[in-house]
């Protein structure tokens, strides 16, 4: 598949991923008198991230998240030369996606965006829990995320499956983090609604692109180790 292809198709996922996950969040949770609650917003993401697998993951492998892209390289499953322009794609994706969400939460009358489903920790956390808490459950949480994708999408596993493992496995982190950091596991992610609320949520950014990545990165070396045929 043309490499360009490929990145429109995780622009296109990341974007889907950020308007469902974060507009969730934003719209059903936040404003909505219905409030579907940290679950429904679990629920949102993780059906964001199953639909777009099963839909774009046959073009570009359904990455939508740096600490994927880079998990799968040190697992030796996806090439390092085109890390970066995934990332690119990712994160644009992501901005684009927030963008359409802005349009949308600020259309009511007197409407404001709160938070706006940035990621944080200190007082931008949920539950106000400290820095080292979010970084480790963020580390934590990718490690977990980034080993199901790849062992999901192992040669050896049932592919037809993978979407849905994927899938339960972002709602389940949700589930677990959203209290903790408002749940990142995603750089792209955290990027998007970030820039469109600044401040401090941009000042704590560097959090959510350093624990995922490294959290990837464990993920992708340790399966490789576990996997190894002798």
């Amino acid at each position: 598949m043309p490499l360009v292809n490929r990145l429109y198709a995780e622009f296109l996922g990341t974007l889907w991923l950020v308007l469902g996950g974060c507009g969730a969040a934003v719209l059903a949770a936040a404003v909505s008198p219905l409030g579907i609650g940290f679950m429904g917003v679990a629920f949102a993401f993780g059906l964001s991230v199953l639909t777009m697998v099963y839909a774009l993951g046959p073009v570009s492998g359904g990455h939508f998240n740096p600490a994927v892209s880079v998990g799968l390289a040190f697992a030796r499953r996806f090439p390092w030369n085109e890390v970066i322009q995934y990332i690119i794609a990712q994160v644009l994706g992501g901005i684009a996606g927030a963008a359409i969400l802005y349009v949308v939460a600020t259309g009511r009358a007197e409407a404001g965006i709160g938070t706006f489903a940035t990621n944080g920790y200190g007082e931008l956390s949920p539950g106000h829990y400290g820095l080292l808490a979010c970084a480790v459950i963020e580390v934590v949480m990718t490690f977990g995320f980034v080993t199901v994708i790849v062992a999901a999408t192992d040669r050896r596993a049932h592919a037809a499956a993978a979407g849905l493992a994927i899938g339960l496995c972002l709602t389940l982190i949700h589930l677990v983090s959203i209290p903790v950091t408002n749940t990142s596991v995603n750089p792209a992610r955290s990027t998007a609604p970030a820039l469109f609320v600044g401040g401090e949520a941009l000042l704590q950014l560097w959090l959510f692109w350093l624990a995922p990545l490294v959290g990837g990165a464990i993920a992708g070396v340790a399966y490789r180790l576990i996997s190894a045929r002798d």
